[in-house]
């Protein structure tokens, strides 16, 4: 197995969606067979926009594209996706965060390997993207973001170095990552209610959601996600609102959902706020599985809070 960059932009032609799946021509189609099983980086070259390397995946298996001659589809792993926290420049002080990409005198290389869509990556480069895309103390950062009075670690002590690999497949690491993204992505705003609440201490009081659980082969990308505020998430995990195939649009589930308490939960227009960014935006085909998988299918004698 080998380790990979593949490069990907967010308007790409090809039928490529990160968490899902890459589209390949046959000329790479020996490296990324080899990668099959192991880990890989997305990149966004430098003329498609700012944001460098930005999320790591592993591929499960390699198909050939159906209905077109000499392309291949990369499947992505489920629930392997995870965008970085900080995404990652693709130079360092001057330097290639690549070591293929860099010059004898340290300086980034032109033309050739530069261009290629589909690189190597040396097990140290990717232990190095990843640590600086999403750090060891992430779950640590997140708790001294609202609540700088948490002790200090003791003299000589540091951050409990877990192998990359590890922090990589752990649930509560990558909840932390995933909350910190889709928060960040509505500007802790709740999607549904329009609404930005903080406590007493700062912290906001939005939540972040998977609109596909992960149980259900859910991603952790941002746009399998929403931030709601708690009595939403609840009613959008039990299937009494979802999302409109406009992706606009908020359906409920009238008949288990009082008229009042829409009124008082959801945003005048009916409509989700957007993310800041619209590539954040939550995916067409995760708003359908919720609508065909959840909506409308509550437990019936479950007790609601406006009860």
């Amino acid at each position: 197995m080998v380790k990979l960059v593949l490069l990907h932009k967010a308007d790409s032609i090809y039928d490529d969606e990160p968490d899902v799946v890459y589209d390949f021509p046959r000329s790479y189609l020996k490296a990324i067979e080899e990668a099959v099983g192991d880990w890989i980086v997305y990149y966004e070259p430098v003329k498609a926009g700012p944001r460098g390397y930005f999320a790591v995946a592993r591929i499960e298996s390699v198909i050939p594209k159906p209905g077109t001659e000499g392309r291949f589809l990369a499947m992505i792993a489920p629930g392997s996706f995870l965008p970085f926290d900080r995404e990652v420049p693709r130079l360092m002080d001057g330097r290639p965060m690549e070591a293929a990409l860099t010059e004898p005198d340290g300086g980034p290389k032109k033309g050739g390997a530069v261009q290629l869509a589909v690189r190597r990556l040396p097990e140290a480069d990717f232990a190095r993207i990843v640590n600086l895309g999403l750090p060891q103390d992430l779950e640590l950062i997140e708790a001294r973001r609202y609540e700088p009075q948490l002790p200090e670690f003791g003299e000589g002590a540091g951050t409990f170095e877990r192998p990359v690999i590890e922090r990589l497949t752990k649930r509560p690491y990558r909840d932390v990552a995933f909350r910190r993204k889709v928060r960040g992505a509505y500007g802790y705003r709740c999607a549904m209610s329009g609404l930005m609440l903080r406590n007493g201490g700062g912290r906001p009081e939005v939540q972040s959601a998977h609109i596909r659980p992960v149980e259900s082969q859910g991603s952790d990308s941002v746009r399998n996600g929403l931030a709601l505020s708690g009595t939403l998430h609840w009613m959008f995990d039990r299937g009494l609102i979802s999302v409109a195939e406009d992706c606009q649009t908020i359906l409920i589930s009238h008949n288990k959902v009082p008229g009042d308490v829409v009124g008082r939960l959801l945003a005048p227009d009916g409509k989700l706020v957007s993310p800041e960014n619209p590539i954040n935006a939550p995916h067409p085909e995760n708003l359908r599985w919720h609508r065909e998988n959840k909506f409308g299918r509550s437990v019936p004698g479950e007790p609601v809070p406006w009860g």
